[in-house]
């Protein structure tokens, strides 16, 4: 209550509620092919590709599905493959309401009601892996496999920017102020080798960014990766698991896979010449880890 009257009094409105409303419906220019589903007070956009046991994808912070498009050719050979834009990401709508990786996960569970899936491996990049990790937790026995790519599941892993934003109108302010050097800088952030930060990249991360209702579901998400209690959960978790990590990630450190995989009593492959994104700058070898792993845990 004393930091929201001192937010009112020394942050004027016009600052930190400026060009950060809310969206619920289709969006301007979203696919005229693409599969939406009402689930949970959202508007859900997802992909549902191929047969066999059932393999869902979900993406980090202000990302979409499409960062799966080189790995959903090859699952979905042999796996139905269910890739998910989370809420206020993609194409999926951005309602005022809940954003964090339990509320995400809730979200998840009925849309593969929906689809007629009772169990599924759970595969997350980033923060994508704190929704997957919360899905497990509320629904163990459904949860067949774990695969994470750079977790971003730990209250420790919160950066100083990201606690700023938290409170005091600041977080307004600085997506309010998001432009494409922003873009460029947070993906040459996460990229081990400058090449792959491309013009199209930078401007596709920006036109996300610039859709209705991105930047307010952008800070309630940061706003809602209190990973304090669900952390403390992880060690009960025991279905199989694999830590994929890139080794020269600058955004969370491979110490964190250690962590992590220590908690799961999981496998931890660490990719070199590779930062946050190894499904990108590591795919071959990425690909085949995943592969590899999905046999070996079902035989």
């Amino acid at each position: 209550m004393r930091a929201e009257l001192w937010r009112q009094a020394y942050w004027p409105p016009v600052l930190w509620n400026a060009g950060l409303s809310y969206h619920a419906g289709p969006l301007p220019g979203e696919p005229v092919d693409g599969n939406f589903e009402s689930v949970g007070g959202a508007r859900v956009h997802y992909v549902d590709r191929g047969s066999g046991a059932p393999v869902v994808l979900l993406h980090g912070f202000a990302s979409s599905l499409e960062i799966w498009n080189r790995l959903i050719p090859m699952l979905s050979r042999d796996h139905r493959v269910i890739a998910v834009d989370l809420k206020g990401f993609g194409w999926s709508d951005r309602p005022q309401g809940d954003y964090s990786p339990r509320a995400q996960a809730a979200l998840v569970w009925a849309l593969l009601d929906k689809r007629g899936i009772e169990q599924a491996t759970l595969v997350g990049h980033s923060w994508g892996a704190s929704v997957a990790l919360a899905m497990a937790l509320g629904a163990g026995k459904r949860t067949s496999r774990l695969v994470l790519y750079n977790a971003w599941a730990y209250e420790a892993q919160m950066s100083m920017s990201f606690r700023w934003s938290r409170s005091l109108g600041i977080g307004e302010t600085l997506f309010r102020l998001y432009d494409s050097n922003w873009a460029r800088g947070h993906l040459a952030f996460g990229f081990h080798k400058p090449v792959h930060v491309t013009p199209d990249l930078v401007a596709r991360l920006k036109s996300r960014m610039d859709r209705p209702g991105a930047r307010a579901a952008a800070l309630a998400t940061l706003r809602a990766m209190n990973f304090v209690q669900q952390q403390t959960r992880y060690t009960s978790l025991r279905m199989p698991a694999l830590i994929l990590w890139g080794q020269h990630d600058s955004i969370s450190g491979p110490a964190f896979g250690r962590q992590l995989a220590s908690d799961l009593c999981g496998e931890l492959v660490v990719f070199p010449r590779c930062g946050h994104f190894p499904m990108i700058e590591a795919t071959e070898a990425s690909n085949a880890t995943l592969h590899r792993f999905l046999f070996t845990a079902r035989s």
